[in-house]
C-alpha cells in the first residue's frame, strides 16, 4: 500500500489527526479526570445536508486554516514538553493530543476476571465511566511518551536525513549534474514521509502492551453497559490475499469492516465519524498530494534512459498518476448527478482509472531500477562541497 498509493497513507495519517482531535474534545468537553455526567455536557445538533459546492468552500478553507494553525499547535507542544522536562514533579493528567492517538492504537484494554476482555474505544471509556463500571484511567503523556519506541530525537533525526537529501538534490540540480530515476522517485517519497512525520508527530510509535482498565462491577458484565461489542477478532477472508486486501478494505472504508474488533483495532480504524467539512478536507489533501507526487516524476521527463520505450512508458505513467486522482475527485464531485441508467459506467470508470493508477505506480517503480544499468557519467559525480560537510 505505501509503495503503490504513498498519498493515502500520508491521508489515513491526516484523518487519524482529525479523530484525535475530535476525540480530544470530548474529553475536554467531559471534564476528564473528573468526567461529568452526560446530561451536563452540550448536546451538538446534527448536521444538516449542505450543499456540495458550500461544503467544498468550506473544505478549501478548513486547509488554510489546518496550514496555519499546525505550526503554532507544534511550537505549543514542544514548549510543554520542554517545561515538562525541566519540571521533576511535572505531572499533568490532563486529555492530549497523544491520548487520543494512544486510544485510536488499541491502547486501553478492559480487564474482566484478571483476563483481557476488549480493546477500549473513547466512547466505551466515557460511558463507562459515568455508570460506575471501571474506574477513571489516570494516565499522562508522559507515561505514554515512555511506552513509545519513538522520541523526538528519532523523529527529528529522519527528518534532518529527508532535509539533506533534498538539498544534495537541489545542489545536484544548481551544478548541473546529473539525477537518476531512482533519485527523483526516491524524493517523491520523501516529501510524502515528511508531511506524515508531521502529522503524527504526537503519536506513540509501536506502544506493544495496552494500559490495563479493570471491571469493577459485580452485579453486570461489559455486554450489559455496551450493545455493539464485536464477536470475534476475525477479519475478512480473502485467503491468502487477507494480508494484503483486508488492510485495503479498511482503509476504503467499506461497511463489512467491523469499526472494532475485540483485542485489537483494525489496521486503518474508521469508527470515528468525522464531519462534513472535515471529509472535504481529507479529499482535497489526498488529491493535492497525489498531484504533487505524480509532478514530482514528471520532473524527470527529459531526462536520460537507456532506451525510447522507456522513455515513453516513464512519461505515460507520470502523467497518468497526477491526472488520474482528479477523474476520480471530479466523478465524485458529480456522484449525485449521475443517472441511475449510468451508473453502471461510471463505477466502470472508477475501477479502470483505479487499475491504471496501479499499473503505472507499477512501471515507474521498474523502471526506477531498471535504469541503473546504464547510467550518464555525470550520475556518478558528487559536489564537491558536500564531502566537506558532515551529514547522517
Amino acid at each position: 500500500m505505501a509503495l503503490i498509493a504513498p498519498e493515502l497513507i500520508v491521508t489515513w495519517a491526516m484523518r487519524q489527526w482529525f479523530s484525535a482531535r475530535r476525540i480530544t474534545r470530548q474529553f475536554e468537553k467531559s471534564g476528564y479526570p473528573s468526567v461529568r455526567p452526560e446530561r451536563f455536557e452540550g448536546k451538538e445538533s446534527p448536521e444538516r445536508r449542505r450543499n456540495r459546492l458550500v461544503v467544498l468552500a468550506r473544505g478549501v478553507l478548513s486547509v488554510a486554516v489546518f496550514l496555519w494553525r499546525f505550526p503554532v499547535a507544534l511550537v505549543r507542544w514542544i514548549k510543554r514538553s520542554i517545561d515538562a522536562y525541566l519540571s521533576k514533579n511535572y505531572e499533568d493528567n490532563t486529555w492530549t493530543q497523544m491520548h487520543s492517538f494512544f486510544v485510536l492504537m488499541g491502547g486501553f484494554m478492559l480487564y474482566v476476571d484478571g483476563e483481557p476482555y476488549l480493546t477500549l474505544r473513547h466512547d466505551y471509556i466515557l460511558k463507562l465511566i459515568r455508570e460506575g463500571c471501571i474506574d477513571v484511567p489516570v494516565l499522562t503523556s508522559e507515561q505514554i511518551y515512555d511506552r513509545s519506541k519513538g522520541n523526538a530525537i528519532s523523529k527529528g533525526l529522519i527528518m534532518l536525513q529527508v532535509a539533506w537529501f533534498v538539498m544534495e538534490l537541489i545542489t545536484r540540480v544548481i551544478y548541473h549534474l546529473e539525477i537518476t530515476q531512482l533519485e527523483i522517485g526516491t524524493f517523491a517519497f520523501a516529501v510524502l514521509n515528511f508531511l506524515t512525520y508531521i502529522v503524527w508527530w504526537n503519536k506513540p510509535l509501536n506502544v506493544q502492551c495496552p494500559y490495563p482498565v479493570y471491571w469493577k462491577s459485580t452485579t453486570s458484565m461489559p455486554e450489559d453497559h455496551i450493545d455493539d461489542i464485536p464477536a470475534t477478532d476475525a477479519p475478512a477472508e480473502y485467503w491468502i490475499f487477507s494480508p494484503v486486501l483486508g488492510p485495503i478494505e479498511e482503509l476504503v472504508g467499506s461497511d463489512d469492516i467491523p469499526t472494532s474488533r475485540r483485542l485489537r483495532v483494525p489496521t486503518f480504524d474508521g469508527s470515528i465519524n468525522l464531519g462534513d467539512s472535515d471529509k472535504t478536507v481529507l479529499k482535497l489533501a489526498a488529491l493535492l498530494m497525489a498531484t504533487i507526487f505524480g509532478s514530482i516524476h514528471c520532473m524527470a521527463w527529459f531526462f536520460t534512459f537507456p532506451t525510447y520505450q522507456e522513455q515513453v512508458l516513464w512519461r505515460v505513467s507520470a502523467v497518468a498518476i497526477t491526472f488520474t486522482p482528479w477523474l476520480c475527485f471530479l466523478l465524485d464531485l458529480t456522484n449525485d448527478l449521475v443517472p441511475r441508467v449510468v451508473v453502471f459506467v461510471y463505477f466502470s470508470i472508477i475501477i479502470m482509472s483505479v487499475a491504471l493508477y496501479i499499473a503505472a505506480r507499477a512501471v515507474l517503480l521498474i523502471i526506477m531500477f531498471t535504469t541503473l544499468r546504464d547510467l550518464p557519467s555525470d550520475a556518478y559525480k558528487a559536489v564537491s562541497w558536500i564531502s566537506l560537510v558532515p551529514h547522517l
